[in-house]
């Protein structure tokens, strides 16, 4: 169509054209707009133009979540440096699996300056060492949901830095720190009593003393994994039912000390355990070795 004829003979200037740019950065673009892409095209983006990558700029300087799984499994210790270095105001800090390139002296900054972490996820981040734990213990006292799995340079010292700084913890994933021992566990759910969600397995060191203080200083415990914990022997369950009533998955696969007697109090409460009951077992073995499971009442 036409341009609208206007008075005097004239037409219409045409509707002028808006650029992405031209809407407000830090009311729209960075908190309604950049979110939701992912990030490894706000890095393509900031390529475009200056004015692109001061934008992103801006982006990556009020970011809440950085999750390096969303830029690939090799990102560059530049790379991330340069992401994170004017960032002050996370609150999740995902960087599992990235012990190619991963070492204190990429983290320990980034750590440093965001005091409001409350989420961190280190697991098999091996090329770390305690001072990452201390820098977290020291820089991050609100911080609630913690996981080390796999790391083994954690240690009784900087399990009782966190334990002293960050009573707040609800989350903690110590699957395979073989360093720790009773005395570790023991002091450190003596100060993080709101534990909610706790990871000990793969770790021949943890025994009863642990378990019972565990039982005995978190009452608010829903999730306990003693997997692979050879130790803990028979009256593991009745001390668990005995003081977490909140209880809600209990594992204790190859935990051969553990009597089914202990744990039957636990499943009359509906805790989920991974581990079957004997007839059940013996079934599934029978069934495996001669191809059919006969016809047996269970509830004999």
């Amino acid at each position: 169509p036409l341009p609208a004829a206007v008075p005097g003979g004239g037409q219409a200037a045409p509707p002028a054209v808006g650029h992405l740019l031209d809407l407000p950065w830090e009311d729209i673009l960075v908190p309604h707009i950049l979110c939701h892409l992912p990030l490894r095209q706000l890095l393509s983006l900031q390529r475009v133009s200056k004015p692109f990558q001061t934008l992103i700029q801006l982006y990556l300087a009020n970011m809440r979540c950085f999750d390096s799984s969303q830029v690939g499994p090799h990102l560059p210790k530049a790379a991330f440096c340069n992401l994170l270095k004017d960032n002050e105001v996370l609150q999740h800090l995902a960087l599992q699996n990235c012990s190619d390139w991963l070492t204190d002296k990429e983290l320990l900054p980034v750590i440093g300056q965001n005091h409001h972490l409350q989420k961190i996820q280190l697991s098999s981040c091996l090329q770390l060492s305690r001072h990452a734990l201390v820098a977290i213990s020291l820089s991050c006292p609100n911080v609630r949901c913690l996981s080390l799995a796999h790391c083994e340079w954690v240690d009784s010292l900087s399990l009782r830095s966190l334990a002293d700084h960050c009573k707040g913890l609800e989350s903690l994933d110590l699957t395979a720190c073989r360093q720790l021992k009773d005395e570790a566990i023991c002091y450190l759910v003596q100060k993080c009593s709101r534990l909610k969600s706790l990871s000990l397995a793969v770790n021949a060191n943890v025994g009863d003393t642990a378990v019972e203080e565990i039982a005995k200083c978190c009452r608010e415990l829903e999730h306990l994994d003693l997997t692979g914990c050879l130790r803990p022997v028979l009256s593991l369950g009745r001390v668990l039912a005995e003081y977490c009533t909140k209880l809600r998955s209990l594992k204790v696969k190859h935990c051969h000390k553990v009597a089914e007697s202990s744990l039957s109090i636990l499943r009359g409460r509906g805790v989920e355990l991974d581990v079957e009951l004997p007839l059940q077992r013996a079934l599934v073995l029978l069934q495996d070795g001669v191809g059919f499971a006969p016809f047996i009442n269970l509830q004999i």
